[in-house]
């Protein structure tokens, strides 16, 4: 134990000395402030480009003064025919909107220009078409349209979650965005830590000196104490994360973010949420690190680890696209509880699942599940790794990984 004790740190000091993780620790959350800061002051201020469009009205139903120009939209009305206009269209890099004498048969319209239109360009223009048609129909049918303009109910939902407390105040934008944040940085934190775990590994592997470790211990000891000292390298990173960003968000959040967005942050358990996810970070982390370590003691150099990383992160990558796909929109699904159930995909699942509230069973369960899986792993990982880490010179295939699994002490 003490020898494991001295592995983990070492792994944990020689990392946490590092410019670069100092570096990181303290910039990242000023990034994110100032990230945060840019975005809201880009939002209020919108885009300073102006996309001008012509008009030429073969149908003679849009009149001059039907469209309307925004900040970044701006309309005219053109007499000359559609080829002339699409020759000028190539000079003064405008948008030629032509419409067609029988638009409301045909319901098409074309828009030309010598760059490609921009996302709201098109769907500004397509409103603005549509709307005007559909006036001139209700017109047309004896439909008085201010009257029918002036009838806009403005009803807006007030949610409130039923608790043994009695009713709370609740917000699914908040929680759709703790679910995006989460997935996000538990899916980068397993990748970025359990990949410093398989790079060490291959780099004591490369450099022999691992020869010279293991005349004084383990392999076993030696695994773990790698992973649990970047392990905590990981958690000591989030943590002072949280702290600075904590710190931080108190003196500027109320200047730069909109009072709705403050409110509804209020409204998420976030200590909860924050244990949640330091479970599971930790959960995951030793889980896949343990894989990733077996992965670095099969191999002499990183370009040899693709053929078997592919399948241990395959579902990372599954549960990463499900979450934003299908988990966020529905969970409570039978699918969703079993992504947040079974061990490699629970982490990111159950993460996206939390913010919207999970019985304490599932959690409960997940966890052991997670912790279960943790040890049965390490238990593989470690098999393969006490014969791998000796191992030089020869290309390893899964035949090979079975072998060593099955040595005998």
């Amino acid at each position: 134990m003490r020898k494991t004790f001295l592995i983990i740190k070492r792994e944990y000091l020689s990392r946490v000395k590092k410019k670069s993780f100092l570096l990181m620790t303290f910039l990242v959350p000023l990034l994110f402030l100032g990230m945060t800061g840019l975005v809201a002051y880009l939002t209020q201020s919108g885009g300073d480009s102006v996309t001008e469009v012509r008009v030429i009205d073969d149908s003679r139903i849009f009149g001059k003064d039907l469209f309307k120009n925004s900040k970044g939209l701006v309309f005219s009305m053109s007499s000359e025919s559609f080829n002339q206009a699409k020759i000028a269209a190539r000079t003064d890099a405008t948008f030629v909107l032509y419409i067609p004498e029988n638009i409301e048969q045909e319901g098409k319209v074309q828009l030309v220009s010598e760059k490609k239109a921009p996302m709201f360009v098109m769907s500004e223009i397509e409103n603005q078409v549509n709307n005007i048609l559909r006036n001139k129909q209700l017109e047309d049918a004896g439909i008085d349209i201010k009257v029918l303009e002036g009838i806009k109910p403005n009803i807006s939902i007030e949610y409130k979650e039923l608790t043994d407390e009695g009713e709370k105040e609740s917000d699914a934008s908040a929680a759709y965005a703790i679910s995006f944040s989460a997935a996000i940085l538990i899916y980068l934190s397993l990748f970025i830590y359990g990949a410093q775990v398989m790079r060490g590994v291959i780099e004591e592997k490369t450099s022999r000196i691992v020869e010279v470790i293991i005349s004084s211990v383990k392999p076993f000891q030696l695994m773990m104490g790698k992973i649990v000292g970047i392990g905590m390298v990981g958690l000591t990173q989030f943590l002072l994360w949280i702290i600075l960003s904590l710190l931080a968000a108190k003196f500027v959040s109320a200047e730069l973010l909109p009072p709705s967005i403050l409110t509804a942050i209020q409204t998420i358990p976030v200590g909860y949420i924050l244990v949640t996810f330091l479970i599971y970070f930790l959960g995951g982390y030793l889980l896949y690190s343990a894989l990733f370590a077996a992965v670095g003691s099969a191999v002499d150099n990183e370009t040899e680890t693709q053929q078997f990383m592919f399948p241990i992160t395959l579902p990372l990558l599954f549960t990463y696209i499900m979450a934003f796909s299908f988990i966020v929109n529905n969970p409570g699904s039978t699918l969703s509880f079993w992504l947040s159930i079974i061990p490699f995909t629970s982490p990111i699942a159950m993460m996206v699942r939390v913010p919207f509230g999970v019985p304490e069973w599932e959690l409960y369960l997940s966890v052991t599940i997670l912790i279960a899986g943790f040890i049965f792993t390490t238990w593989i990982a470690a098999r393969i790794y006490r014969v791998g880490i000796l191992m030089y010179g020869k290309k390893t295939s899964y035949k090979e990984l079975v072998k060593w699994f099955l040595y005998k002490e």
